[in-house]
């Protein structure tokens, strides 16, 4: 899920969807309007599932996506080589979460711990073990 903003309104640390990756503003630059020209708005961005640096540039009137972070907790019910196994607090739905990529968080992993997690555009990660 995503919601449609102006790219002039968006500041360092939010959100943005690049060639449909979710990604974390990092940096931005404005431009003044010119003679003949409107505003124009250089940002870079670092995704959030796959740590890659993208670009975008553009008006500062254009519409671009940003996506909607659902912030949830739940309690780890079981931990595959590949996937751990979160039962969310709230709706009772287990759903399968990658392992973390940092290490220090990754190894507080066990099952019937609680967990803070990210639901963003159909997919999960861990954020924080309680």
């Amino acid at each position: 899920m995503s919601k449609p903003v102006d790219l002039g309104s968006l500041k360092e640390g939010h959100n943005v969807i690049i060639d449909g990756e979710p990604c974390k503003i990092v940096e931005i630059e404005k431009s003044k309007p010119g003679k003949h020209g409107s505003a124009k708005v250089r940002l870079v961005a670092i995704g959030i599932f796959d740590n890659v640096k993208r670009s975008l540039v553009g008006p500062a009137d254009n519409r671009v996506e940003v996506p909607i972070v659902e912030k949830r907790s739940g309690q780890i019910v079981s931990i595959s080589p590949d996937y751990v196994s979160v039962m969310d607090s709230e709706t009772l739905q287990i759903v399968d979460v990658p392992h973390p990529t940092d290490e220090e968080l990754k190894n507080k992993l066990e099952p019937g711990a609680t967990v803070d997690y990210w639901s963003i555009m159909g997919r999960h990660m861990i954020v924080a073990v309680k």
